[in-house]
């Protein structure tokens, strides 16, 4: 396991989760996320999520920044599901907070709204493979790194080629995929792979 963090089993999953629809934030299971989160809907989510089991679900609006036209934008079919695994409050009474991704979810409908923040009912059957241990594949680590890194430098990209190289397999695809200067739709394709 590279994330390090508890993999709960699937029929524990919540039958409902809450959900932050952010443009451009990313999240893949075992991958780490950082947030900043200020807005009060979000601060209540987050407080919500901290008294319970410590998880959130992210999720992508449709259109870039539609997360700020209102509460009904329409958002992406499948999401992922983190676990909160690092929390501070600030001063100026923001979270910041790391939250690491468990498993991918299809939104099966979304529900009523609860202090301002949007909920949904997650189908994680699609997804379930994504708690199970690492399968001992194997990725070309060498050819992928000699591919990947003059990507990146045609792009002005930096990395820390050795700590990649470091990088159990997953961890390392994760990560490649988190970083890839890729728009919305492509990392929402990304997401919805299966296998």
């Amino acid at each position: 396991m590279t994330s390090g963090v508890h993999r709960p089993p699937p029929e524990t999953l919540p039958d409902t989760l809450a959900v932050f629809p952010l443009s451009g934030a990313f999240l893949l299971p075992r991958a780490r996320l950082p947030l900043n989160i200020f807005e009060p809907r979000y601060l209540k989510l987050t407080a919500d999520a901290l008294a319970n089991d410590c998880m959130m679900g992210m999720v992508q609006p449709r259109e870039t920044g539609a997360e700020t036209y209102g509460n009904t934008a329409p958002i992406y079919d499948v999401g992922c599901a983190g676990r909160i695994t690092s929390f501070s409050e600030t001063d100026d009474g923001r979270y910041l907070i790391e939250l690491t991704g468990l498993c991918r979810f299809r939104v099966r409908g979304e529900l009523e709204m609860v202090d301002g923040y949007r909920r949904v009912e997650p189908d994680f059957k699609p997804y379930l493979d994504d708690l199970a241990d690492d399968d001992g594949e194997t990725a070309d680590r060498d050819r992928l790194l000699a591919e990947v890194r003059p990507f990146f430098e045609s792009r002005g990209m930096a990395a820390d080629w050795s700590a990649l190289a470091q990088l159990p397999d997953d961890a390392l695809v994760t990560a490649l995929a988190m970083v890839a200067p890729f728009g919305t739709p492509e990392k929402q394709a990304l997401l919805e792979c299966v296998g």
